[in-house]
C-alpha cells in the first residue's frame, strides 16, 4: 500500500467468504456512495460479484457533487445514479433493489447544526425504510450510541444499553430506533452496524495521531484508548451482514479486536517516523470502546493487523501521500463534533 492505487486495490480486494455470501444475494444499491467508505465498498461489492459470476448489479447513489466522482465510480463497474435522496421525489424515483446498503450520515459540523443532523440521521432513514420496505437493509451506525465505559472492561457489547453522549450520538440512536420501528412494522430485514473507528492510510485515528506527531504537537492522552479497524474489513462485514438482516434488526459491533493504547500507538508511530513525541493530559479511566467478539465470531478477524496499520500509516506520512484531511475527533468526550 505504497500508492493511492495500491491502497484502493487492497481496500477492494474481496476475500473468498465475501464472494460466497454475495453469490446468490442479488443486486445491491448503495445509498451515500461517495462518502469516505462508499467508493471502496462499492468497488469491493462489484469485484466480489464479478468473482461470483452471478451477473448481479451494484448501483451507487449519491449527489456526486465533487467533479469527476461519478465517472470514477462508474469506472469501478457500478451503475451510477446522481440523486439527492433527501428530496422525496428523487428518493421515490430510485429503482427497486433487493439489497440496500445505507451509508448516509452527518457527524462533523453537527455542533451548532443539530436540527439538520437529526434530519439526516433520524428522519431520512425512516423515509428510506419506507421506500425500501421490501428490501434487505444494512445500515451503518456508530459505537457512539454507547456510554463511555471503563477501559479495562473489554468494551460495550451489543447487550450494553445505549447511553449516547451529545446530540450527534443521540441522533444516531434515533436512526437505529426509526429503522427498528420500520423493521417491526413492515418486516423489513435490517442489520444495524455499530462501527468505530474505521482506518486506512488517508484518514482515521492512526492518521490523526501520526499527523500530530509530524507537526511537532503533543498527543492528548485524555482519551487514552480507542478501537480501530481496517476499512476493508469494515466494508466486507457491512456487505456480509445483509445475509444476517432480520426483523427486529440484527445489531452488530464492528471494530478491531484490540483496546488500543493511544500512548503506545503514538510511541510506535514516532519511532517509525523518526520523530520525537510529547504528550499532554493523562489517561481518563473511561473511553468509547466496543467489544466486537460477536463480529469476529461470525466473520473472522480483520486481514490487516494493528501493527501493519501503524507501519503503513507511518510510511504514508513519510512519503507525503494525500490524505482526506478529515480528523476523526476521537478525543472528544462531550459528544460535540
Amino acid at each position: 500500500m505504497r500508492t493511492v492505487e495500491e491502497l484502493d486495490d487492497r481496500l477492494s480486494t474481496p476475500r473468498p467468504a465475501l464472494v460466497d455470501d454475495l453469490r446468490d444475494i442479488g443486486d445491491i444499491m448503495v445509498l451515500g456512495a461517495s462518502g469516505k467508505l462508499g467508493p471502496s465498498l462499492v468497488r469491493l461489492a462489484v469485484r466480489a460479484i464479478e468473482q461470483a459470476g452471478t451477473g448481479a448489479r451494484v448501483t451507487a447513489v449519491s449527489r456526486f457533487s465533487t467533479p469527476g466522482s461519478a465517472d470514477a465510480m462508474r469506472a469501478t463497474g457500478a451503475d451510477v445514479i446522481a440523486a439527492d435522496i433527501t428530496d422525496d421525489d428523487q428518493l421515490a424515483a430510485l429503482p427497486d433493489a433487493p439489497n440496500i446498503v445505507f451509508l448516509v450520515g452527518a457527524k462533523f459540523g453537527s455542533a451548532g447544526n443539530e436540527a439538520a443532523t437529526w434530519q439526516t440521521n433520524a428522519y431520512l432513514p425512516g423515509r428510506v425504510a419506507q421506500r425500501f420496505a421490501s428490501s434487505r437493509i444494512s445500515a451503518l451506525s456508530t459505537g457512539n450510541v454507547y456510554p463511555l465505559v471503563p477501559v479495562g472492561g473489554g468494551g460495550a457489547t451489543e447487550a450494553t444499553a445505549p447511553e449516547p453522549v451529545g446530540e450527534y450520538a443521540m441522533s444516531c440512536l434515533g436512526r437505529e430506533r426509526v429503522l427498528e420501528a420500520a423493521a417491526r412494522t413492515h418486516g423489513t430485514p435490517t442489520a444495524t452496524i455499530r462501527l468505530n473507528y474505521a482506518v486506512e492510510m488517508r484518514y482515521g485515528v492512526l492518521m490523526d495521531i501520526a499527523r500530530t506527531i509530524a507537526a511537532g504537537e503533543p498527543v492528548d492522552l485524555t482519551t487514552g484508548y480507542a478501537n480501530v479497524v481496517w476499512q476493508g474489513y469494515a466494508n466486507e462485514v457491512t456487505l456480509r451482514a445483509l445475509r444476517h438482516a432480520a426483523a427486529p434488526p440484527f445489531v452488530l459491533n464492528l471494530t478491531g479486536p484490540e483496546t488500543v493504547s493511544v500512548r503506545h500507538v503514538a510511541e510506535e508511530l514516532a519511532a517509525a517516523l523518526d520523530k520525537p513525541v510529547t504528550f499532554s493530559g493523562t489517561e481518563a479511566p473511561t473511553a468509547l470502546l466496543s467489544n466486537a467478539s460477536r463480529c469476529h465470531g461470525l466473520f473472522g478477524y480483520p486481514d490487516v493487523t494493528l501493527s501493519e496499520l501503524i507501519e503503513a500509516t507511518a510510511a504514508w506520512v513519510r512519503a507525503g501521500l494525500p490524505t482526506h484531511d478529515k480528523p476523526t475527533k476521537f478525543q472528544q468526550r462531550d459528544g460535540r463534533f
